[in-house]
């Protein structure tokens, strides 16, 4: 009989309620549990502690991520995972009693070019009454495909497109673009049969004109994805014509009126009026027609169409020159006690000692066709115990036991004296990446202490925590991707690739 795979599960938060009944349906769930539960508070600054029910056991591990948004909030759910599969699913939905269970059939004897298994969503609607126009929108995901409510990757396929894009700061075509990229890349997206519930939530009067800032995003899916990438995807084609027309004849007729030209205002008035009238029946005629279903439509239906418009420029100048979103170019290491053994403010090359394992992860990378880079704190040079020289005597002789180094960079300063380069400060880390020609964002930083990782984040880079001795428990705890060697933090840059 074959054995399941191996699976984590990764749920993006901003601390919902939700999220306990999430935790306490899959505890309850028959089937194989999950290896590890990653939960990521995506809320912008600490706040009270996730209410998590006593069901959640010793496998869920809950991390930080800031308030960047569910595209970087998975990311680093999944790049803390350690399993073949990641299943990523939203706090807010119900996964069925059998969803363990069925989850393990789906993935297992899956073909090696299944790079991801979505699950099946339900959105149960209001009995005794029509559903709101809010109610109908959420619906519709129970048709969408691919979606992150309940989608499970292979580690691997993820690792090989860099994962999510996080230029999609709200829940809205990150999954879409993803799934395009991973599609791309020589993978099969499949239909498992494992079942969720997601319940049509509660949403305020302007909900519905919130959610036009997608139409920012939609720029940048076609900037990546060309002008067909709504087929592709599977994506309607939306309203965004009419919206347009709306707008443009409201905006015509209130120029024409200011001017004084009165029956081109009453023309375009007319125009304006008329298409308005007509988005707006279309939503109420289907909804219960409660008068304050009603009054909301029809306030709505003008507030739309132009922040329909306004959110398409915005996202026309915001990503006029996108690329499409790359995986890691470089990684940049600490050097003491990660690259070689540390010895206190040393300026004598006789005495540089390699970290074990070091040169073969090394070379690796460059295999991979990685840049290098060393980013270090030598406070040494500010304290009168070294000079600059010796630190780059020191430095050419890792070189000449490591390999060559694509650039170095290090601060010569003391904590008191106010850089912005001393990591934690992130100007290392930027300077760096700016002489490779990659972004912070496509860097990753291996280091030793909670100063490393904490550097990478403000960077915007991805940091990797590889503990040695001196590395304090409470930074372990609290660093977001921890590797027990070189080896295995290059193992996660590679996404598991196998050693050649």
């Amino acid at each position: 009989m074959t054995r399941p795979p191996s699976y984590s599960v990764v749920v993006p938060t901003v601390g919902r309620p939700s999220l306990r009944t999430l935790i306490e349906s899959l505890a309850a769930g028959s089937g194989p549990q999950p290896a590890e539960v990653l939960i990521v508070d995506d809320r912008p600054g600490p706040g009270t502690p996730l209410h998590l029910p006593a069901a959640a056991g010793d496998t869920v591990r809950v991390l930080r991520s800031g308030g960047v948004g569910p595209a970087a909030a998975r990311n680093a759910g999944w790049r803390a995972a350690t399993t073949e599969w990641v299943v990523f699913v939203d706090d807010d939905v119900v996964l069925a009693p059998d969803w363990p269970a069925r989850l393990a059939a789906d993935l297992t004897g899956q073909p090696d070019d299944v790079g991801g298994v979505q699950g099946c969503l339900t959105v149960p609607l209001p009995a005794g009454r029509r559903a709101t126009d809010w109610e109908r929108n959420t619906a519709g995901l129970a048709g969408a495909s691919w979606i992150t409510a309940d989608m499970a990757y292979r580690r691997a396929a993820l690792a090989e497109v860099g994962g999510f894009d996080e230029r999609f700061r709200r829940a809205y075509r990150e999954d879409s673009d993803l799934a395009l990229r991973v599609m791309d890349g020589g993978h099969r997206l499949v239909r498992g049969g494992r079942q969720v519930t997601h319940p049509a939530r509660p949403a305020g009067f302007w909900a519905s004109v919130r959610v036009q800032a997608g139409n920012a995003d939609d720029i940048l899916m076609r900037r990546v994805h060309g002008p067909d990438w709504r087929d592709r995807a599977r994506a309607g084609r939306g309203r965004f014509r009419r919206h347009l027309a709306a707008t443009g004849s409201g905006l015509t007729a209130l120029a024409a009126w200011r001017a004084g030209s009165r029956p081109v205002a009453v023309v375009a008035g007319g125009v304006w009026a008329a298409l308005t009238a007509e988005f707006a029946l279309a939503r109420i005629i289907p909804g219960p027609r409660t008068p304050a279903e009603i009054t909301r439509m029809l306030v709505t239906s003008v507030a739309i169409p132009p922040a329909a418009v306004w959110h398409r420029l915005r996202g026309t100048a915001r990503h006029a020159n996108a690329a499409p979103w790359r995986r890691t170019r470089a990684v940049l290491f600490d050097r003491d006690d990660t690259l070689i053994r540390d010895v206190p403010y040393n300026g004598d090359p006789a005495r540089v000692e390699a970290m074990p394992g070091a040169r073969q992860a090394l070379d690796r990378l460059r295999r991979h066709g990685l840049r290098i880079g060393v980013v270090s704190n030598q406070s040494g040079v500010a304290k009168g115990m070294i000079t600059v020289a010796d630190v780059h005597r020191v430095n050419r002789r890792v070189e000449q036991l490591l390999g060559q180094v694509d650039v170095w960079e290090f601060c010569p300063h003391d904590d008191g004296d106010g850089c912005r380069c001393r990591k934690p400060r992130p100007a290392l880390i930027e300077q760096a990446a700016r002489r490779l020609g990659a972004l912070p964002s496509e860097c990753v930083v291996i280091g030793d202490i909670g100063r490393d990782v904490d550097a990478a984040e403000a960077a915007g880079a991805r940091g990797i925590l590889v503990p040695t001795g001196r590395t304090r428990l409470e930074e372990i705890a609290q660093a977001t991707e921890v590797a027990p060697d070189l080896r295995s933090a290059v193992d996660r840059v590679l996404g598991g690739r196998r050693p050649r």
